[in-house]
């Protein structure tokens, strides 16, 4: 029998959903022959705290917010955090998105982690040519994130496609000293999502995502008006929450789209399953910069063809062998583009379903989360 060395996980994000969501396998994997411990804002879910507690998953909570800008709280944040890493004292250090990323690396260095394995889940806004984003904000998260992501013999930089990883090389924040990896996406637990033929009776679009407009809320809404004056029984559904964030829809169109006339707004839900099962397509006309969007790949894993934005992460969903299509790349902020491939899927029902089928098995291939979990065991040296 081989002898395996127990070794501290240290997991450090800005959201408990993500934990179970995006990251639940992954630890339920490493849990096996180690110990995780996890740092996360605020458990409000009973189930997830259940889940870790089944686990065995030793449980600290913070106040970090991951979408405010706030000195005071950031400092708190990192205070905790040096504290809970000195009496860890963690083999493996794993921050994922930007805060946790960019203080945890500094802490990590600090405290003298063997082995720290940052994952960049998406560059967001602030590293866009574009950017609406505050100007001083946009040229502080840069100027941080290269001190924090300094070439160190013991960090491992994890991104879920190249083109960020790309970006950050053109913005000079790394380098050939860099020791960089490209995992796709977080992967998506197929044995939870399972394919279903999709219905087209009526055709329905479903959209899941934040309320934010760099996630393309405004082109759903203006594509579904588009379609509506033509094909009046088409449904649109979106899912996701409307939080406070910098770059959060006005007021008026969430007062339009929370109507109902156009749009089936359902706010945040805890299990999207039921709602992919009733779709016939996912959208997501995204230019946020996203790493791989998961709810796209949920969508894929059961057999749902998908339009999104030719864009950062986005791309990478959309199979682009001959004769492999599971869906359309878009230009960015076109909603008439958008409602134009809508209109194709409402006119060609049957390329629904063979899309839709396309699509589950390219997320088997490339997207399995067990594939990605592999991936990951191997950066951070743990043995499966």
């Amino acid at each position: 029998m081989m002898n395996i060395t127990k070794k501290k996980i240290f997991i450090v994000c800005d959201s408990s959903r993500s934990l179970l969501d995006f990251r639940g396998r992954l630890i339920e994997k490493m849990q096996q022959h180690n110990q995780v411990y996890v740092f996360t804002p605020k458990i409000e879910q009973d189930t997830v705290r259940k889940r870790l507690d089944d686990m065995k998953v030793i449980t600290y909570e913070s106040n970090l917010n991951g979408s405010n800008v706030s000195i005071l709280s950031d400092l708190r944040f990192i205070f905790s955090l040096y504290k809970l890493m000195r009496s860890i004292k963690p083999d493996i250090f794993f921050p994922y998105t930007f805060k946790p990323v960019i203080y945890g690396s500094f802490v990590a260095k600090l405290c003298k982690v063997k082995l720290i394995a940052p994952m960049l889940t998406g560059l967001g806004y602030n590293f866009t040519d574009n950017s609406s984003s505050n100007k001083l904000v946009v040229k502080i998260t840069r100027l941080l994130l290269k001190l924090s992501l300094k070439p160190d013999p013991r960090l491992n930089i994890i991104f879920q496609n190249k083109d960020d990883s790309e970006r950050l090389v053109q913005l000079n924040i790394l380098n050939k000293k860099h020791q960089v990896y490209v995992v796709n996406g977080s992967g998506v637990d197929l044995s939870h999502y399972n394919y279903s033929e999709p219905s087209t009776s009526p055709v329905t679009f479903l959209m899941v995502s934040r309320l934010i407009n760099a996630k393309g809320i405004r082109e759903y809404y203006d594509a579904a008006k588009i379609i509506h004056k033509t094909f009046p029984k088409a449904v649109f559904k979106l899912i996701g929450s409307y939080d406070p964030n910098i770059d959060a829809i006005n007021a008026d169109l969430y007062q339009q789209i929370a109507s109902g006339d156009t749009i089936q707004y359902m706010g945040q839900v805890d299990d999207v399953r039921p709602d992919i099962e009733n779709s016939s397509v996912m959208v997501l006309p995204s230019y946020y910069g996203e790493g791989v969007p998961r709810c796209v790949l949920e969508g894929m894993a059961m057999g749902r063809p998908v339009i999104t934005s030719d864009s950062v992460g986005c791309r990478e969903t959309v199979n682009q062998t001959p004769g492999q299509a599971n869906g359309f790349l878009i230009p960015v902020k076109d909603a008439s583009a958008l409602a134009s491939k809508m209109e194709y899927f409402i006119k060609n029902c049957d390329e629904i379903i063979r899309f839709g089928s396309k699509g589950y098995e390219f997320a088997k291939s490339k997207f399995d989360v067990n594939l990605v979990n592999t991936e990951l065991f191997k950066i951070m040296q743990l043995q499966a």
